[in-house]
């Protein structure tokens, strides 16, 4: 974990309520996929975790994050400018390991949960594997980024619970064809119990939890697994899908 001061490059929306907020900053300390930041904001008492999307490394690496506008935080977050210096926490959670992948990854994104899905499809390109990745939305107002994960190389699949685009329906839905080596998956909780029912093979989680501290001092965000509790921030937010309870 570092503290480090970033300066706001673009903060744009995406959709309605749906933000992405880029940095320029001290990169050194985020070293996987799945791990998340926490951000300042004047005025509030506990810092507002977000999930990497992208990163570029360096001492003046580039950061993107995106975000929901769900409370009066991220909507302070919104108003933000360009050049503007924010205070951010970073290298925080365990991430995602890409060595367990396999040579073809599944790869699944629900709603916000969809931003670290782009950094792992990256890093699995990179390594050499073919990823599929679904992501799951509402209704089609509410899709992002299906075309930059294309522009990886990536296989994509959108499901809307509405039917409004892509594949009428849930993720599940989408997997029922699917051949796959591996899942990795992140979104709300509903979500990934319905993946982990579905999944024909083993896989790692990101879950959600509210966090004090974002680096296991408080102890306000633990659960229980099959190796005794944990700490989501912290040893979190990443499980392995043998170690889950529900």
């Amino acid at each position: 974990m570092k503290q480090g001061f970033f300066e706001i490059i673009a903060n744009e929306k995406l959709t309605d309520n749906v933000m992405k907020l880029v940095l320029r900053g001290d990169t050194s300390q985020i070293t996987a996929p799945g791990q998340f930041v926490n951000i300042k904001i004047d005025g509030f008492f506990l810092r507002r975790p977000i999930s990497v999307c992208d990163c570029e490394q360096g001492v003046s690496g580039v950061l993107t994050l995106i975000y929901k506008i769900v409370g009066e935080g991220t909507r302070a977050l919104a108003e933000y400018e360009p050049e503007r210096v924010l205070d951010i926490l970073t290298g925080l959670g365990n991430g995602y390991d890409i060595t367990k992948a396999g040579d073809e990854p599944l790869l699944i994104g629900g709603g916000a949960g969809v931003p670290p899905m782009f950094l792992l499809c990256r890093n699995l390109i990179a390594a050499g594997r073919k990823p599929v990745v679904i992501l799951g939305f509402n209704s089609k107002s509410e899709v992002f980024y299906e075309n930059e994960f294309q522009a990886l190389g990536a296989q994509v699949i959108v499901t809307t619970a509405d039917g409004s685009y892509g594949i009428s329906g849930f993720v599940t839905d989408a997997m029922k064809d699917l051949s796959y080596s591996y899942t990795y998956a992140c979104g709300p909780e509903p979500m990934l119990r319905a993946v982990y029912d579905k999944s024909a093979c083993s896989g790692q989680y990101s879950f959600e939890e509210r966090m004090g501290c974002g680096f296991g001092a408080c102890m306000g965000c633990s659960c229980r697994t099959k190796y005794g509790n944990k700490r989501i921030c912290k040893d979190g937010p990443v499980l392995e899908k043998e170690e889950i309870i529900w």
